[in-house]
């Protein structure tokens, strides 16, 4: 005898284990076939359960809900809940786990993972930070902020509604700097926006007081002075920050970090630091690329939007800003030099007269010309009472002073005239204090007449050589006639005439054509 096994399980209080789909499944199969057999053919189970299923349906009696199933991990998943929330969703399983078998957890490390995993995924879901997109207005914000990359740090400014971009390096983050970067920022620009927003960098922050930024004086000076409201990120506050969170990583990815890895490859190693003005002149050439640019964000150009946001932008102050202490200034003087701590620097001549300003930045001296801001000269700083001078400060290197004579007697004029050993030999007879030179020019003139002008020469120099510079030794010079021996300085090589004689062809001495050999 064949019996049919139904192929749907029963709990053990009767209720067939079936899904809530099956049976909507079940139910829809019957009111479009209305037979419980044909249904139960199409759905693959029997007709009972289609009739079970139909009746518990209709009668509105639905089965109860499955139990939960014992989990060997439920013991400690209070334990776990409760580390979970203290760690901010952020500790490990790795770390639970010794915890939760001290507790008396006995499953496996993989079961485990999966409860950690499960609470840390609740976690989250309770206390995500979900934020509106930001919309920002024309001529409303300025955002700044700073970052480190290469030894060096990089302003970062952004327009936020035409997403128009300034950047620029320097070796510090002082006030001085950020607040020079936001003026320059601003000429760029054309204009003025209503605020500047800045996360809480402690250059422009005096003090928090109930989480709210007091800004430094000089800061409040500044944007008193161009007409803007300073304005503070909140912290951890995601929705406050917005842009700020992220300014500066798209100009280290596309600026920053290409220029440091170019420069570690040219210097052939990875401690390398940037050149601040190689930088920034980097810096204004990438700016006028990503300024020209659509933007993938806006699908608009930078540019053109900052000239439909420039018409709402307030008006630039006549006068820029003072930023800092007040500038140290120096008068060149007659030597084109200034003084500055007690050393000389030089400055282009064509300065002379007129008053400069000078930068002190790290170990070198900017010296710049007030009214256009130009760095003229850049020098490393002197120790006190050193001269530090730049030839093309003066139109080539130093020539060195001349010492030679300038006759003005009609004497010294013709004895000059000799030639340059003469005037060696007057240089040397007035080293040696001879007083009575003077006098002595006309002996040695008078020997011109009387010995011609060849053999006095080559008493002068002869003098010279042996340091006789009387008008006694040359005439002695001269009565000694051309004899006299040369001596030359040891390790000098010694040159002498050696006699010739009269040498003829070796062809002169082979036998004639008549000639016999002569055996």
């Amino acid at each position: 005898m064949t019996v049919k096994v139904p192929t749907d399980h029963h709990h053990r209080l009767g209720v067939p284990l079936k899904s809530a789909k099956d049976r909507m499944d079940i139910i829809s199969a019957y009111r479009e076939l209305g037979s419980y057999r044909a249904a139960a053919e199409v759905c693959g189970t029997t007709h009972k359960t289609v009739k079970r299923v139909v009746d518990r349906f209709e009668a509105d009696d639905q089965p109860p809900d499955r139990k939960e199933r014992a989990r060997n991990y439920d013991t400690v998943a209070e334990l776990v809940a409760e580390r979970v929330e203290r760690s901010h969703g952020r500790i490990t399983a790795k770390r639970l786990l010794p915890v939760a078998r001290a507790a008396g957890y006995a499953g496996s490390a993989r079961n485990f993972r999966r409860l950690v995993a499960q609470e840390k995924t609740q976690w989250r879901r309770d206390h995500h930070r979900g934020r509106r997109p930001a919309v920002w207005a024309p001529g409303d914000y300025l955002v700044i902020d700073w970052a480190v990359i290469g030894g060096l740090h990089m302003f970062c400014a952004v327009l936020a509604f035409s997403r128009w971009r300034f950047v620029r390096f320097a070796t510090n983050e002082t006030s001085t700097t950020t607040l020079g970067f936001i003026a320059e920022a601003f000429e760029e620009i054309g204009g003025v926006p209503n605020k500047v927003l800045a996360d809480r960098m402690g250059c422009l922050k005096g003090g928090v007081v109930a989480n709210v930024v007091v800004p430094t004086p000089s800061y409040v000076r500044f944007a008193t002075h161009y007409g803007f409201a300073p304005d503070f990120c909140h912290g951890a506050d995601p929705e406050s920050k917005g842009i700020v969170e992220n300014l500066c990583g798209y100009a280290q990815s596309d600026l920053a970090q290409p220029l440091w890895t170019e420069a570690k490859i040219a210097a052939g190693r990875d401690d390398v630091q940037l050149d601040v003005h190689a930088a920034n002149r980097a810096a204004r050439d990438w700016c006028v690329e990503v300024n020209t640019r659509r933007h993938s964000d806006t699908l608009c150009v930078p540019a053109e939007q900052l000239d439909v946001e420039r018409e709402v932008l307030s008006t630039l102050p006549s006068l820029r800003a003072q930023v800092g202490p007040p500038p140290v200034t120096r008068k060149v003087d007659r030597l084109s030099c200034i003084r500055y701590a007690s050393a000389r620097y030089s400055v282009p001549n064509r300065l002379i007269g007129t008053t400069v300003t000078l930068i002190q930045d790290g170990e070198r001296l900017l010296i710049a010309e007030p009214a256009s801001g130009e760095v003229i000269a850049e020098h490393l700083l002197a120790a006190p009472g050193e001269v530090v001078l730049n030839d093309d400060h003066y139109g080539g290197p130093r020539t060195p002073p001349s010492r030679a004579p300038r006759p003005k007697t009609a004497a010294e004029k013709q004895f000059c005239a000799l030639g340059e050993v003469a005037e060696q030999f007057l240089v040397g007879a007035a080293a040696i204090g001879n007083t009575r030179l003077s006098g002595e020019l006309d002996d040695i003139l008078g020997l011109v007449t009387s010995h011609g002008h060849e053999q006095v020469l080559t008493a002068l120099t002869r003098a010279v050589a042996f340091r006789r510079f009387k008008a006694a030794d040359v005439r002695s010079i001269l009565d000694a006639g051309a004899g006299t021996p040369n001596p030359r300085p040891a390790g000098t090589a010694l040159l002498g005439h050696l006699p010739t004689a009269p040498t003829r062809s070796l062809d002169a001495y082979k036998l004639g054509a008549g000639d016999k050999e002569v055996s």
